[in-house]
């Protein structure tokens, strides 16, 4: 929704500056106008990217594996998986 209202506000900004400027007028008469609408587009556009959420997510709850069944314990394990070693819980039933 933020993106829509930004895309419109961006479309708005363009085309009232593209309106304000005669083509007819002099080259020094609508500059002040065009600087004054780009400033203020970008304003409104920068505000509306900055108030935006960020790209990543938030901190996620992860659960601790459920208890094996009678015969069973977890044993942390290392193996190497081409780049480093690594160290995984791995399920050992007897």
């Amino acid at each position: 929704m933020k993106k829509t209202v930004a895309a419109l506000l961006a479309v708005a900004t363009v085309a009232g500056s593209l309106v304000s400027v005669a083509p007819a007028a002099q080259a020094h008469d609508g500059v002040g106008a065009g600087i004054a609408a780009g400033l203020l587009g970008g304003a409104i556009v920068g505000g509306a990217i900055a108030a935006s959420r960020p790209a990543y997510g938030g901190p996620v709850y992860v659960a601790e594996p459920a208890p094996p069944p009678y015969g069973c314990y977890w044993q942390r394990q290392r193996y190497w998986d081409g780049y480093g070693w690594v160290i995984r819980p791995v399920r050992v039933c007897y």
